[in-house]
């Protein structure tokens, strides 16, 4: 009968450069790529989180284009809506939650994008 050799059945733990970078900080983007710019009020967000559908989602594109643009009102087209997996239906649908829950107030005109108004979020009660 052969022996049993006891390295044979241990399991290989491989640390790559990659996890380990991961453990020591977080994600930058690469030079010129975009961002999430912040700060992000938690209680606006987490209001937004425990909405129905794509309301998070739809959320966060208005704080990127509110960031990218440098103001509180910006316009959400459907193209930006396909940045974040959205379709047209999902974002005006999100759009209306958003705007019920008094995060957002919304302009809308015919044939164009929604103008989005990031609000403060309403105090607790």
């Amino acid at each position: 009968m052969a022996a049993i050799d006891p390295n044979r059945l241990r399991i290989e733990r491989k640390t790559t450069s990659r996890v380990m970078s991961s453990l020591q900080s977080i994600p930058r983007p690469k030079t010129g790529g975009m961002f999430l710019r912040g700060p992000i009020p938690l209680d606006w967000l987490s209001r937004a989180a425990a909405l129905p559908g794509r309301s998070l989602h739809v959320a966060i594109a208005i704080w990127f284009m509110s960031g990218l643009k440098k103001t509180r009102s910006v316009p959400v087209s459907n193209i930006t809506g396909l940045q974040f997996g959205l379709d047209r239906n999902a974002k005006y649908r999100a759009l209306e939650w958003l705007e019920d829950a008094d995060l957002i107030s919304v302009e809308r005109q015919a044939g164009r994008a929604p103008i989005v108004t990031i609000l403060e979020p309403p105090s607790e009660k």
